[in-house]
């Protein structure tokens, strides 16, 4: 049965839609179960695709790159496979449920929201336990249960914009109408506690992104101007003090203005991520032949994997991941502007906000336009839990993207308008 056009707001300030599309699914089995309803198939929009096979295309250009840029660090550990195959196995899960969330109503997941928020909290408290929490290079952000590892910061980049935009979007009617309460509480303090939490850690650049994903549902939900430069201001203040807190942080800084006088210490990495992108050419020394991945090139496979492309695919190779992700996000957007109700459109602007940001960071780092970050290249990078969270959230797209409203410029059909 085709989706009727989206109707009057209802009291939680979301669009109507007919019973059949089950957007406020009851309690129990039955209820999740109604949710995952999508009715007939049907065509995907234009923007479905692109965004189900962009991820695809990356995921795959991930799972190569992660062994060649790995396999002289895994040597190390007893086989050159060893963390490809743990990459994969994080592949494994992920695709599953990325595929499911696909065929999911959105509004299905919202039932999650804080279920969601408090296990993440906790996660992210308990990781700062010591003696619990597994600390490397300065920071306590792992959990170690058994041979699998978690970052429980990954979980606050979905769980903070599910919250934020289900609150949102259960006040609509007042923020619509310039309620600023109703559109900061009680989004603003799940922002501010699980960015608190993370910076604990410490971790600046993914509390960066946190707050982001969080800002970004109140940004689309109609912040007010004068707020946003506020918020901004007070996000640079802050982040400059934590940087001048740290000394680490002002070394990066310092190598980021200056890179060839700090070529033989904190500026080392990334001095050879640029000799590895300049050795690349057009096209490339070929998959595997690169020479940064012999422990040249620190953190090959994690956040300097973008340099291994360059060297071993060249330029060509470095601007098509470029313009995946900007396919990736111009898609993400074109979802959030068509979506089919409030809830809908601030979590796939979220989504996508904080994914461009991630690999705008990643990938500004290693050609020198930031300071080194330290952040995952989302879908390419070695990682397993930042993996599994980046595919939970394209699944989430895509299935906003597949309920998409029809272009401005194309009219309803007269069954669709009914």
């Amino acid at each position: 049965m085709s989706r009727t056009a989206p109707g009057p707001a209802d009291r939680d300030g979301t669009a109507r839609e007919p019973r059949a599309a089950a957007s406020r699914p009851g309690g129990g089995l039955r209820g999740w179960r109604d949710g995952l309803r999508t009715g007939a198939p049907e065509a995907w929009p234009a923007h479905a695709v692109v965004l189900a096979v962009t991820a695809t295309l990356l995921l795959a250009v991930g799972l190569v790159m992660t062994f060649s840029a790995s396999f002289v660090e895994a040597a190390r550990e007893g086989s050159p496979t060893a963390i490809a195959q743990r990459q994969l196995v994080w592949a494994g899960l992920g695709v599953p449920v990325a595929l499911l969330l696909a065929r999911t109503n959105p509004h299905a997941l919202r039932r999650l929201a804080w279920p969601a928020l408090v296990i993440t909290v906790l996660l992210c408290t308990v990781v700062l336990v010591p003696g619990i929490g597994v600390e490397a290079h300065g920071a306590r952000r792992w959990l170690s249960v058994g041979p699998v590892g978690l970052q429980p910061s990954e979980l606050a980049k979905l769980a903070v914009p599910l919250l934020v935009a289900h609150a949102v979007a259960l006040r609509w009617a007042k923020v619509r109408r310039g309620d600023l309460h109703a559109l900061l509480l009680p989004g603003l303090w799940v922002i501010a506690l699980l960015t608190a939490l993370v910076l604990a850690g410490p971790d600046l650049e993914m509390g960066l992104l946190v707050a982001a994903g969080g800002a970004i549902v109140l940004l689309v939900a109609g912040l007010p101007g004068r707020l946003i430069g506020a918020g901004i201001g007070v996000a640079v203040m802050l982040a400059g003090a934590l940087i001048v807190a740290r000394p680490f942080r002002m070394m990066r800084l310092t190598a980021w203005l200056d890179p060839a006088a700090h070529a033989g210490d904190v500026g080392y990495q990334s001095q050879q991520g640029f000799i590895a992108l300049a050795s690349g050419g057009l096209t490339g020394r070929g998959l595997g032949q690169g020479r940064g991945q012999w422990l040249y090139v620190p953190n090959a496979h994690t956040d300097f994997i973008y340099a291994i492309i360059g060297e071993e695919l060249g330029l060509l190779g470095a601007l098509a991941v470029l313009l995946g992700f900007a396919a990736l996000v111009v898609a993400g957007v074109i979802a959030a502007r068509r979506a089919a109700t409030p809830f809908e459109r601030l979590l796939a602007a979220s989504l996508t906000g904080w994914l461009s940001l991630q690999a705008l960071m990643n990938m500004g780092s290693v050609v020198g336009l930031l300071p080194v970050t330290g952040v995952t290249l989302p879908l390419i990078s070695f990682g397993g839990t930042s993996l599994l969270v980046t595919l939970t959230a394209v699944g989430v797209l895509v299935a906003i993207a597949r309920r998409a409203r029809p272009a401005p410029s194309q009219p309803p059909s007269a069954q669709e308008a009914t």
